[in-house]
């Protein structure tokens, strides 16, 4: 008897100061798909509107861009987008990973998707696409 695969549901975040793009997919088809972009207000998420979105989809955890730069420095994006996954996981009782966003907003660009979904969520998507390539079937880094 074969075991099937674990099937996890994963939510993606590119998290800003003004929006953040939302994408959800999963692990055993490995596909991706922009939901929307929230706007933030005063900078702050719209944690009902996330909570809405986390309730239709049932994530298993969430993915998060952050900007990995070379000198490890630390920057208010960043800062902000390690409270926005502390919170996260917080309010959800979901675990976080972090993928590197730094290309995910200009690849975003050549995406058909980009016009009927936003930038933003099209940029989520490519996050999390990032993280199915470095994961196996149940969600396991596959570079540890």
């Amino acid at each position: 008897m074969t075991s099937k695969p674990n099937v996890l549901t994963v939510m993606a975040f590119d998290y800003g100061h003004k929006r953040i793009g939302i994408a959800v997919g999963q692990t055993v088809s490995r596909t991706a798909t922009a939901l929307k972009v929230l706007t933030t207000a005063n900078g702050q998420p719209k944690w009902n509107e996330i909570a809405d979105l986390v309730k239709e989809w049932g994530p298993d955890l969430f993915v998060v861009g952050i900007p990995f730069s070379e000198s490890h420095k630390t920057n208010s994006l960043r800062t902000a987008i390690e409270r926005f996954s502390r919170r996260l996981t917080g309010r959800y009782q979901r675990p976080v990973s972090y993928v590197d966003e730094r290309l995910s907003s200009y690849a975003a660009n050549y995406d058909e998707q980009a016009a009927t979904s936003g930038l933003d969520a099209v940029a989520a998507k490519m996050i999390l696409l990032t993280w199915l390539a470095q994961t196996n079937s149940i969600g396991t880094a596959t570079n540890q």
